[in-house]
């Protein structure tokens, strides 16, 4: 076990290396600078901030600093905000993309996973129908379209919630419902379809043939089974909406990690751009890492084929 989970977090450090090379690479190919859109700016002015930010050395003394920087978890100052450094927005910003993604992920997981036993154990009945329906439905609508519907319906015409900003629970309840709809609905499409694998085994007729009632081989046999694909999505769904759903918290004015990504697009804040990309980026990796060790202690066989690797 302990070499399978050393190869996983070689691969991640590996991984991550890649990804920042790869991204600092493609923000110096962008034409121009990160002070191009500065007007009436003497020449020698310029000269002067691009020697205060190091950008008038080579190219590869600028990522070997970059690279130290990252191993020292300094992402660098923020080139269009002066006195703040990547690190003060990610402490900022994480905390609120967090708190909203933990409660996203909280409200798909508890809908999601039950409507889709229930889905599986009534195939082909109206209450199978209806999930798929809707889940459909969760899966085409895209989140930039739910966000503006349930701001007319619940913020302008029905006035029971704030349209936007945020601080107080009622500010939490649309973005929230607009962030879980799409893994709700997934949650409840995998965990129907593994159900109904996992219903079809023998050990399962088995279980029943013993005598079992039906909700002891639901919950001790099939659920138990079922949930591996569950684990498998969790782990990227959690890097993407605790690091910040960009579309949700522009539209909702929310002051988290993905609303700081746009601005920094905007003005072209190269140095928060790739520091937030690499963030992202390894919170992905450690995510994804998570999901392999718990997949090791759930399927014994994940580690026998790292030992023949």
């Amino acid at each position: 076990m302990a070499r399978y989970i050393l190869q996983r977090v070689f691969a991640a450090f590996v991984a991550l290396w890649i990804l920042t090379t790869v991204t600092f690479v493609l923000m110096h190919a962008i034409p121009g600078g990160p002070f191009t859109r500065e007007r009436n700016v003497p020449e020698a002015v310029m000269r002067n901030i691009e020697a205060k930010y190091h950008l008038d050395d080579p190219l590869w003394q600028q990522y070997l600093d970059y690279l130290g920087g990252v191993v020292r978890f300094d992402l660098g100052p923020s080139f269009k905000f002066q006195g703040q450094t990547v690190n003060d927005f990610i402490r900022r910003g994480f905390p609120v993309s967090a708190e909203l993604g933990i409660i996203s992920i909280i409200l798909s997981m508890a809908i999601g996973i039950p409507v889709g036993i229930i889905s599986a154990l009534r195939q082909n009945k109206w209450q199978d129908n209806v999930t798929m329906l809707v889940a459909i439905i969760g899966v085409s609508v895209p989140s930039f379209i739910i966000a503006p519907l349930l701001m007319y319906v619940f913020a302008l015409k029905l006035r029971w919630l704030p349209p936007a900003m945020w601080g107080s629970w009622r500010q939490v309840i649309m973005p929230a419902v607009a962030l879980a709809l799409l893994p709700l609905a997934t949650f409840s499409r995998l965990m129907r379809s593994s159900m109904l694998d996992v219903i079809s085994q023998d050990y399962i007729k088995t279980a029943r043939a013993k005598g079992l009632s039906e909700l002891a081989v639901t919950w001790r046999h099939a659920v138990k089974n079922a949930v591996m694909p569950i684990v498998t999505y969790l782990g990227p769904l959690i890097a993407a909406i605790l690091t910040g759903t960009f579309i949700i918290e522009q539209i909702f004015a929310i002051p988290g990690l993905g609303r700081q990504f746009v601005w920094s697009v905007n003005n072209r804040d190269y140095t928060t751009i790739l520091g937030l990309t690499i963030f992202y980026g390894a919170f992905l990796l450690l995510m994804n890492l998570v999901v392999d060790i718990i997949y090791g202690f759930l399927d014994p066989r994940i580690q026998i084929a790292g030992r023949k690797d």
